[in-house]
């Protein structure tokens, strides 16, 4: 059974929308509800002809480190679907383009606190072209063994959750 909304008030910050509810509860409990309304996203798994991803170290200021990640981003208004948003993604901040996409599906990061959704693609057979940075984003590239990938996973170097969410979603459908 669902929650019934009572009252909404959205407030926009910078590029997050807060939306706060007053909602009753199946148990007909009222509450106070707050959750972050994101626009959704993508995530990608690349990965080069001889087996190596391309990973990238990016400094997150939220948490104040830099970050090994895979190429992510925001859907933009102009994106038609997620997949375009994912090959502008890939270009944008690797310098790579992919002849060979693999939808992995979707994850919901925190869907207690965000109603954000993040589509996961892998992409093969790279071309590689130019990084085309955005003023905010101070990205380095790295191509490395999946061997290596696996250690900064289970050494807790490798924190990024829709990342990790796509190589887990690509080494399941690659076991079918």
């Amino acid at each position: 059974m669902e929650w019934k909304i009572n009252n909404v008030q959205k407030d926009t910050i910078d590029r997050f929308e807060i939306v706060q509810e007053d909602v009753t509860l199946p148990n007909h409990t009222d509450m106070h509800f707050s959750y972050v309304n994101f626009s959704k996203g993508v995530c990608i798994l690349p990965i080069t002809e001889d087996g190596k991803v391309i990973c990238i170290r990016q400094y997150r200021h939220a948490v104040k480190d830099w970050q090994w990640e895979l190429p992510a981003g925001a859907i933009d208004s102009d994106d038609i679907e997620p997949l375009s948003a994912a090959k502008r993604e890939l270009e944008e901040e690797t310098g790579y383009q992919a002849n060979h996409w693999i939808d992995l599906g979707s994850v919901y990061p925190s869907p207690g606190s965000t109603s954000e959704q993040i589509f996961l693609f892998a992409a093969t057979d790279l071309i590689k072209k130019e990084q085309q940075l955005e003023a905010t984003e101070q990205i380095d590239i790295h191509t490395i063994e999946m061997d290596k990938l696996n250690q900064l996973i289970n050494n807790g170097e490798f924190r990024h959750g829709a990342g990790l969410a796509a190589i887990l979603r690509y080494l399941v459908k690659k076991q079918q």
